[in-house]
């Protein structure tokens, strides 16, 4: 894993640590694991899973992954145009 992902994860579970502040940290990835609906063993938690989880936890449930959003297209007959190179 890369410093930037342990920095980017760090930042995104230092408020739910802090509103939890009795628990250990496996508690609290436990925690966040069930909430985000992981079912199996804590050890096969990723930490895609909870970086994805903690952006998303909050908005709504219909709101698009955040690093999705950037590729979505909204008309996709236009992209395929686009990427075919008819249209611009």
């Amino acid at each position: 894993m890369s410093c930037h992902r342990i920095d980017e994860l760090l930042e995104l579970m230092t408020p739910e640590w802090k509103k939890a502040s009795k628990l250990n940290l496996v508690e609290i990835i436990a925690q966040l694991a069930e909430e985000a609906g992981h079912s199996g063993d804590i050890s096969t938690v990723t930490d895609d899973m909870l970086i994805y989880h903690l952006k998303m936890k909050g908005m709504d449930k219909t709101a698009m992954i955040p690093g999705l959003a950037k590729d979505a297209v909204s008309d996709f007959k236009q992209a395929m145009l686009e990427a075919r190179g008819i249209k611009k």
